[in-house]
């Protein structure tokens, strides 16, 4: 088994090695030529969203291949916010809006339950 200094050894020389992909990335441009270059990361998940004593435990079950109804339910509201982005209003966004305002309201019914029993 190692020894917790050696563990320690290899987690610095994996960041040095990050450090200097990176620096080296820096210097050639390609990392501002990213397209998201210098803009908070947009997960898209609902990370955001999940409380924070809920965040690991849902990684857990989604790493492992099972997704609780709520990631399910993130993963429609965010697919109804891209759809509304493009929708012009009217009668149809209206319905929508309301749609993803009670879907939302349920979201967060349903983690404030499960922070409750957490």
């Amino acid at each position: 088994m190692a020894t917790e200094e050696q563990r320690e050894n290899r987690l610095r020389l994996l960041e040095d090695h990050i450090g200097r992909s990176l620096a080296q990335a820096q210097a050639s441009g390609e990392l501002q030529s990213a397209k998201h270059y210098g803009k908070p990361l947009d997960l898209g998940d609902g990370y955001d969203e999940t409380p924070a004593e809920l965040r690991m435990p849902f990684k857990m079950l989604k790493d492992s291949g099972f997704h609780p109804p709520e990631v399910g339910l993130m993963r429609e509201i965010a697919a109804l916010r891209d759809t509304l982005a493009g929708l012009p209003e009217g009668t149809e966004a209206v319905a929508m809006r309301q749609k993803l305002a009670a879907m939302q309201q349920q979201l967060a019914l349903r983690l404030e339950a499960l922070g409750r029993r957490a």
